[in-house]
């Protein structure tokens, strides 16, 4: 039994108790009981003497701990257990802490060696995993169920003790335990198959531990660095790649990179570094940038690549880092577009300050000479695809020029409304996507810049779901699709991939996942900056919410929204401080800027967007 003072807080650990309130008196609460992420657990050993119900209870808790080396867990392994268990082997992810069954009863052939050897089970809701590259899965709820086997061993001192001998790889904690002991983040990487060679950055997130990684002893800065130095994970490696030489590394022995007065960050890096050129060290310095830039406290203003002999390889200053990120936006990316009760497009400007007056764009969008349903604009605002308020027809039109609407570039066949055109998106490749769910013929759409003969892109995995709505992300490597099966619609990510020639390109959407797997029916979505979507959907049986997703399917930090009644459709921007759009049903067009509640913008008009 120890106390350690933390910020002030004193936190008394006790073997199968998982955190302690600060004042009144100690009794034993739940493992997974939520609990500040700066609270720091310490291990306890398991005393003389323990059943084997303790020594479980012990070893349970302990995988909650920050223990260094996990040297402390170990000791309520057996010898041979103790040498092989990988706790870095993954983490299995509860909906509340393991609960423990057992002992098991043996029959009679086994009686005898009752006093020798017993085994317990782990069981609980299954709702994650995070693999051994930290990359996170929500799963649909399913029951989990692990055996442990204890045998008595003999100590050090003689004396026989109760000890696990069979124990899984890995971690298995409660959601609790696992949002206070890990976070997530981004990492960076550049998209392959770009046009013209152009770098595009693509985050891919991934899970390191907060504060200090009990396996490797770094620091959370540390640990992301050197997942982002390990590649992309399994999902996102067949569209995206790195600049850091294959088996670039960390300098052995660095578990820390602190900043210096100047918010300087130095790296130093393996000899296999030494093998980029200039600017591919340049672009290597970018990606520690941008993957750094939501983790310090304080904004790392330039990050130094040291090589394997100590001297400086190249540095970057962070206001130069956005040259390779491959953005392609406009000046005006704040502004939003609607389309009014005539069916005309209309452009909404300043309004995160309340203070933007609706006017109509350029073109003959604007002028509703074929009344519109619903409406994408590309990101740089020259020109806005349409859908006509049947579902049957997508129009092209310049936002910058007048003239007459040309010819749609698609049409449904489809008999009912519902069964036609899904509102359109665009791609930061300026790329445009739409998906006709006509019964007879479903079919996912895309159109190099917006013109030309539509090509059908392969949705592998669909397995009998039809596409309802899509949303593309800014970097073009991932769509966000809900899918319509068996009454239910779902959110599911799927990755975008390009092969052949750029004349005859074939791009298909490979490794559907589904993202809000606790949402049995979701009814709008949006992307919210480079790896986060807002949805909105209900649970089994529960109300509509609107909530941030991670394009992983952890739940954001940022979690639920307030509530707001009756969302039809939300609007984000790929810059996570512009005000969230919703479209409701009797308060029209509200906003929720940050820190504040739903505000009222428009009372009329339909199809809010931002650009993409």
């Amino acid at each position: 039994m120890r106390t350690s003072a933390l910020l002030g807080c004193c936190i008394v650990v006790l073997a199968g108790c998982g955190s302690m309130p600060v004042t009144g008196d100690v009794k034993a609460v739940d493992a997974s009981q939520p609990g500040d992420s700066q609270v720091q657990v310490y291990a306890v050993a398991p005393r003389e003497g323990a059943p084997p119900s303790e020594i479980v209870d012990g070893f349970l808790e302990s995988m909650t701990s920050d223990d260094p080396a996990f040297a402390t867990t170990r000791k309520y392994l057996s010898a041979d257990a103790r040498r092989t268990w990988q706790p870095g082997g993954g983490t299995t992810v509860l909906a509340q802490a393991p609960n423990r069954s057992g002992p098991l009863l043996h029959d009679e052939a086994n009686r005898a060696s009752r006093d020798k050897e017993t085994t317990y089970t782990l069981t609980g809701e299954k709702v994650a995993e995070v693999d051994a590259q930290s990359s996170y899965r929500p799963l649909a709820p399913t029951d989990y169920a692990q055996a442990l086997h204890l045998v008595l061993e003999k100590g050090v001192d003689g004396k026989q003790e109760w000890r696990i001998d069979v124990v899984p790889d890995g971690l298995v904690l409660g959601q609790s335990d696992f949002k206070r002991l890990y976070r997530s983040v981004n990492k960076y990487y550049f998209a392959t198959g770009r046009p013209n060679g152009r770098s595009t950055l693509v985050a891919d997130p991934v899970y390191v531990r907060n504060r200090t990684d009990p396996v490797t002893r770094m620091d959370t800065v540390t640990q992301t660095v050197r997942t982002l130095l390990a590649g992309p994970t399994n999902w996102l490696r067949p569209v995206a790649d790195s600049r850091f030489p294959q088996g670039t590394a960390l300098r052995r022995g660095t578990i820390a990179l602190p900043q210096d007065d100047q918010n300087v960050l130095r790296v130093p890096l393996n000899n296999k570094a030494d093998e980029a050129s200039p600017r591919a060290c340049r672009m290597m310095a970018a990606q520690v940038l941008f993957t750094l830039r939501d983790l310090t406290s304080a904004r790392v203003e330039r990050v130094e690549l040291e090589g394997g002999g100590g001297g400086e390889l190249c540095a970057l200053d962070a206001d130069d880092a956005p040259e390779f990120s491959g953005d392609r936006g406009s000046d005006g990316d704040d502004s939003q577009y609607f389309i009014n009760d005539k069916g005309q497009l209309e452009r909404l400007s300043g309004a995160i300050d309340g203070t933007g007056t609706p006017e109509p764009v350029t073109g003959p969008l604007g002028t509703g000479a074929v009344p519109m349903g619903a409406v994408g604009v590309a990101r740089d605002e020259e020109r806005a695809a349409a859908i006509s308020s049947d579902g049957q027809h997508l129009y092209v039109s310049s936002l910058e020029t007048d003239g007459e609407l040309a010819d749609p570039l698609v049409t449904s066949k489809a008999k009912k409304t519902a069964d036609r055109l899904s509102s359109p998106s665009w791609d930061g490749l300026g790329d445009l996507w739409v998906a006709d769910r006509d019964p007879a013929g479903p079919r996912l759409l895309r159109l190099t810049e917006g013109t030309g003969e539509p090509q059908e892109v392969r949705v592998p995995g669909l397995d009998g779901a039809r596409i309802e709505e899509l949303r593309m992300s800014a970097d073009g490597v991932r769509i966000a699709l809900l899918l319509r099966k068996d009454g239910r619609t779902t959110l599911n990510i799927g990755r975008v991939e390009r092969r052949g020639s750029s004349v005859a390109p074939e791009i298909s959407v490979e490794d559907l996942r589904q993202a809000a797997p606790q949402l049995t029916d979701v009814t709008a979505i949006s992307w919210s900056g480079r790896s986060r979507l807002v949805v909105v959907g209900k649970e089994e049986g529960g109300v509509q919410q609107v909530r941030y997703v991670q394009a992983d399917g952890s739940t954001s930090a940022s979690g639920s929204l307030p509530g707001v009644n009756q969302v039809q459709s939300v609007a984000a921007a790929d810059d996570e401080l512009l005000p969230l759009m919703a479209e409701t049903v009797g308060d029209g067009i509200v906003k929720l800027s940050p820190g504040d509640n739903w505000q009222t913008v428009l009372k009329q008009g339909t199809s809010l967007v931002y650009p993409g």
